[in-house]
C-alpha cells in the first residue's frame, strides 16, 4: 500500500479512485456544513446527500451564494429522523459516509451505535482520530480529542488499536506511537496516566498491537523533538519521531487539537472511526480547509482496507 505522506496525498488519492463516495449529511441546513459539502462536490471527493429541512437548506445555500442544484435532498425535519435516515442510507448501500450537520455529535453517534438500526463497532469502541501534516514531514495522528471523555486502561487500548488501524490504512507499515503524559517517569498514584502508559507500552512489547512501536509515558516534546529527547537522555525508536499521539483524556486531546487549529493554524482532518462507516463530525470552529480535509480522509478510509 502506498504511504500517504500529506493531506494533499489523501485528497489526490480520493480524486484518482474513480466515482466519489456518497456522503449522507444529517440535518443539512447549516452554513458551514453546506460550504464543505459543496466544496467536496466541486473537487470531486464526495457526492453529498442532504438530509434535512429542504426549504431551510435551500434558504441557507441561497444566502451564502452556494449552488446545490446538483445535490440530492431528502426532506426530513427532526434531528432523530435525520440521523436515522442518514444511517439507513448507509445500511442500504446508498451512502458510504455519514457527516454531522445541524445535530449534536452525541445524537449522531447514538444513532450509529444503535444495536438494531445503527452501525455498531466492528470490535472495540468508537474514537476520534485527527490527521495532520507534520512540520518535519509525513503525517501525524492524534487521538482522542472528541469522543472518549476519561478512558479507562482498556478503553485506551481500544483507542490505540483504532488509531493504528487508520495509520496502517494510510500506508504507515510500522506506526510509532507515543503515549502522552506530563512526564516520562511513572508517577502513580499522582499521575495515573503515566502508569497506564507504561502498562500499554509493555503490552506492545508482548505483541498486543502487531507491528507497531509503542512507547510511554512520554511528554509531547520527547515524542516529537529529537533535540529534546537527546537533551533529556531519552532514547528508543519512538522518542523524537512519533507519528501517532495518544492523549491521556479528552481534555488534553481537545486542548492539543485546538492549539494546533488556532495557535498554529494547522490544517486538520478528523473522523470518528471504529464502526463500519467513517463519520465526519466537523466543528463550527474548524476552518473550511479542515472540513474539506476531513471529508477527504473519510472518503479515503471508506475505500481502503486494513493491510
Amino acid at each position: 500500500m502506498r504511504e500517504m505522506t500529506s493531506l494533499a496525498d489523501i485528497v489526490r488519492a480520493v480524486r484518482e479512485s474513480g466515482s466519489p463516495p456518497k456522503v449522507a449529511v444529517a440535518r443539512s441546513a447549516e452554513g458551514f456544513v453546506l460550504e464543505a459539502a459543496v466544496q467536496a462536490h466541486e473537487a470531486g471527493i464526495a457526492e453529498p446527500i442532504l438530509v434535512g429541512d429542504a426549504e431551510a437548506t435551500r434558504s441557507v445555500a441561497k444566502t451564502l451564494g452556494l449552488d446545490i442544484s446538483d445535490l440530492e435532498i431528502i426532506p426530513i425535519r427532526s434531528d432523530d429522523e435525520a440521523v436515522f435516515e442518514a444511517v439507513r442510507l448507509f445500511r442500504e448501500g446508498r451512502a458510504e459516509l455519514i457527516m454531522k450537520g445541524l445535530v449534536s455529535t452525541a445524537t449522531l453517534l447514538k444513532a450509529v451505535l444503535n444495536k438494531e438500526t445503527g452501525v455498531p463497532p466492528k470490535a472495540g469502541i468508537l474514537s476520534h482520530v485527527t490527521v495532520f501534516d507534520s512540520p518535519v514531514g509525513g503525517l501525524t495522528l492524534l487521538t482522542d480529542a472528541g469522543v472518549n471523555i476519561k478512558p479507562t486502561l482498556q478503553r485506551k487500548v481500544d483507542i490505540l488499536k483504532n488509531a493504528l488501524d487508520v495509520a496502517r490504512r494510510l500506508g504507515l507499515s510500522q506506526p510509532r506511537c507515543a503515549l502522552l503524559a506530563a512526564t516520562e517517569k511513572v508517577n502513580y498514584p499522582a499521575m495515573p496516566a503515566t502508569m497506564e502508559a507504561d502498562v500499554i507500552a509493555r503490552m506492545a512489547e508482548q505483541g498486543e498491537f502487531g507491528d507497531a512501536l509503542v512507547a510511554g509515558p512520554l511528554s509531547l516534546d520527547l515524542a516529537l523533538s529529537p533535540d529534546s529527547a537527546r537533551c533529556k537522555g531519552v532514547d528508543g525508536p519512538v522518542a523524537g519521531c512519533a507519528n501517532v499521539l495518544l492523549t491521556p483524556d479528552i481534555e488534553s486531546g481537545n486542548v492539543l487539537y485546538k492549539a494546533l487549529a488556532t495557535l498554529c493554524r494547522t490544517p486538520l482532518a478528523s473522523v470518528v472511526v471504529g464502526s463500519r462507516v467513517p463519520v465526519v463530525v466537523p466543528s463550527r470552529a474548524d476552518t473550511p480547509d479542515s472540513k474539506f480535509n476531513s471529508m477527504a480522509l473519510a472518503a479515503y478510509l471508506s475505500r481502503t482496507e486494513t493491510p
